[in-house]
């Protein structure tokens, strides 16, 4: 039986490792290798191999530590697997990840561990280097691949600056029609909330376009709705989802705008904002660090440019 067990430890340590130099080099099937060798560890090696510890050195009274080990196992690898494949949830996993081994697994260990005659200090004082070096890693993770993806998004919006400086060079002329004033009024609209944004952080538009990685921590974990709070009950800006659901409803009323009218709000990227909430704010403005809202802002500016030109086409 052992000889099996380390001969699939061996299988799911290979696969696990393939997975990461795919993930590393950026290789097709990254994300299956690390999801199947990550599934194969907590659902199939690591259950396989408690039991049978258990079944030949285990007694009653020690039954929880191995449930607790595998638990604890199953949400750090879970959340690590969540967060290196930027997976929907994986901050929440981590959060929990985090702390799960030294609020549950480290007292039921010690609990145990302290019934057991002549047991080796050693084991104890292992564990817990073996805990803190799993925080370690676990946060150096989480902030390195914030890390990347900010930068990446920083190039993004280096992108978007260098378009938007095209499309105000060869402007071409428009008609001046109901959708092109809505349009206009878009984009000013834009322009203040960028202005509130980085003013919120002290910059300028100027300083944002030419160089992102001017701004300020863009990697802490602030978001943009307190530079956009209006009124005495500090609620947040509504106007930019005024206006764009405005704009949506000009080019769906237009003759001969069919195609743009059914593209328009994944082109703009507007979430539809049911009457009396904040959906669409709250996911771009509330949620959203600051560095990712304006580089949001600085797409839905290009874009609303470029519909204004196409319309000077026809």
């Amino acid at each position: 039986m052992k000889q099996k067990i380390y001969i699939l430890g061996l299988v799911n340590t290979m696969i696990i490792v393939l997975g990461t130099i795919f993930k590393m080099n950026h290789y097709p099937g990254a994300a299956i290798l690390l999801t199947l060798g990550v599934v194969m560890l907590v659902l199939l090696f690591l259950p396989i191999a408690l039991r049978n510890h258990y079944l030949t050195e285990g007694n009653m009274k020690n039954q929880a530590l191995y449930v607790v080990t595998w638990l604890t196992c199953f949400v750090i690898f879970t959340g690590m697997l969540f967060k290196i494949l930027h997976w929907p949830g994986a901050g929440y996993l981590l959060i929990i990840a985090l702390p799960f081994p030294y609020v549950v697994f480290l007292p039921v260990f010690l609990a145990v561990t302290s019934k057991i005659k002549n047991f080796n200090i050693y084991n104890t004082v292992f564990v817990l280097f073996l805990l803190a070096a799993i925080s370690v890693f676990s946060a150096l993770l989480a902030l390195n691949v914030s890390r990347d993806k900010i930068n990446d998004s920083l190039q993004l919006s280096l992108s978007y600056n260098r378009l938007e400086r095209a499309l105000d060079q060869f402007q071409l002329p428009v008609h001046h029609t109901p959708m092109v004033h809505k349009i206009d009024d878009v984009l000013m609209i834009v322009d203040e909330y960028q202005t509130l944004i980085l003013k919120h952080d002290g910059l300028t538009e100027e300083q944002w376009n030419i160089d992102p990685l001017l701004f300020t921590r863009p990697d802490a974990p602030l978001v943009s709705s307190p530079a956009l709070l209006t009124g005495e009950k500090h609620s947040l800006d509504t106007r930019l989802e005024t206006g764009m659901k405005s704009l949506i409803s000009e080019i769906n009323k237009s003759t001969g705008f069919e195609e743009l009218a059914a593209a328009s709000p994944a082109i703009l990227d507007f979430k539809k904002a049911y009457e009396g909430s904040d959906t669409w704010n709250t996911y771009v403005f509330r949620y959203s660090t600051l560095s990712w809202s304006l580089i949001y802002l600085d797409g839905l500016e290009d874009n609303l440019k470029m519909i204004k030109a196409s319309l000077g086409q026809d």
